[in-house]
């Protein structure tokens, strides 16, 4: 099932609540641009192979060619958001929680943004969505566990194979350079950083801009009172509209970001951070072709830390990881929660 352009912009204009919808969900695909992409320009920012503001507008144009191109080919990370909780059931009720899920992850990502927190948009996405899902139900009914696992899968490739590659990938090109003078190597891991972060934004809207086209097909339904829709077709528009607007959150900045996972978190040499660009879009592609849905931020940062950790551990800033995780941690009980408690109200009040 699907929805065509002019159907939409019919229903948009007639209809205040899916123009609310609407602003929201986009709102929640801004921030995930403005606070998420920085982290894969990180690295080739904090050594100096790119500007920041080349680095910007680099990750902006490959963040819309990610979501355009990744989702026409393969499109099951969407569908694997989508059918991770159930919104079913009065159609009224259900929109109502799911415009809560979208005002709790907004709120929890610009209050991550203002502390230079890196926090996972997917996670807080998730996190939101099965909050409000439960409240609306009343219970873990409203939670699909087949689906919601392939979260926890997410979580341990991510870590894993991010880490593991990003140590295998820095020991080869230390062993394969050896012999090599080093300022010779400059000028080619500069640029092959600069490939390196436009491989990860590539990836970080080919795996974040299908979850949230997830939830905007979810929000037309529901307006149209389609409570029960199983499976879908992504149109053209809507990947043209998400890539765009998650163009623009990443061409807003974020220095905050940039600085902690690029600068704080581990000294980096050029060809140390085009070892954690290449493990992490080599990871983050895997998991968009097998359909798991996975932190961009987590997957590029403990690929950082593999980096780092290949020299020795003390090389790493311990601090700053803590802080991270932390927040990792917290993400899905503290934006389920806020996703829970506003829904709750929301529903109270609408």
């Amino acid at each position: 099932m699907t929805i065509s352009l002019a159907d939409f912009l019919s229903q948009l204009i007639s209809n205040p609540t899916l123009a609310i919808t609407v602003l929201l969900t986009l709102g929640v695909v801004m921030v995930n641009g403005w606070t998420d992409a920085p982290n894969a320009i990180a690295t080739c920012v904090s050594t100096k192979s790119i500007s920041p503001r080349n680095a910007i507008l680099m990750a902006a144009l490959c963040d819309f060619l990610g979501v355009f191109v990744m989702t026409m080919l393969n499109a099951s990370v969407a569908a694997t958001v989508y059918n991770m909780v159930d919104f079913g059931g009065e159609s009224g009720d259900a929109l109502v929680a799911l415009c809560a899920a979208l005002f709790a992850i907004v709120t929890w990502a610009t209050a991550a943004w203002w502390f230079g927190i890196p926090t996972s948009e997917s996670h807080a996405l998730i996190a939101g969505i099965s909050g409000a899902a439960i409240a609306l139900h009343g219970g873990l009914s409203g939670i699909n566990g087949a689906e919601w696992i392939k979260v926890v899968y997410g979580l341990v490739l991510s870590t894993v194979l991010g880490f593991g590659l990003g140590w295998l990938t820095v020991r080869g090109i230390e062993l394969v350079c050896k012999k090599i003078d080093r300022r010779k190597t400059l000028g080619v891991f500069r640029c092959g950083q600069v490939a390196g972060a436009a491989a990860m934004a590539f990836m970080h809207g080919a795996q974040d801009g299908q979850k949230f086209m997830g939830v905007f097909m979810l929000g037309i339904f529901l307006v149209n009172g389609q409570a029960d829709v199983s499976s879908f077709q992504i149109p053209i528009w809507l990947m043209i509209l998400c890539s765009a607007v998650m163009a623009l959150g990443t061409s807003i900045g974020g220095y905050r970001i940039i600085k902690a996972v690029g600068m704080d978190m581990v000294k980096l040499e050029k060809y140390q951070g085009f070892s954690a660009d290449l493990a992490g879009a080599a990871c983050l592609l895997l998991s968009s072709l097998t359909g798991i849905p996975v932190s961009t931020t987590h997957t590029k940062t403990v690929a950082i830390m593999g980096v780092g950790a290949a020299r020795r551990l003390s090389n790493v800033n311990w601090g700053v990881v803590k802080e991270m995780v932390l927040t990792w941690v917290l993400t899905f009980p503290g934006c389920g929660l806020i996703g829970f408690l506003m829904a709750k109200l929301f529903m109270w009040l609408f």
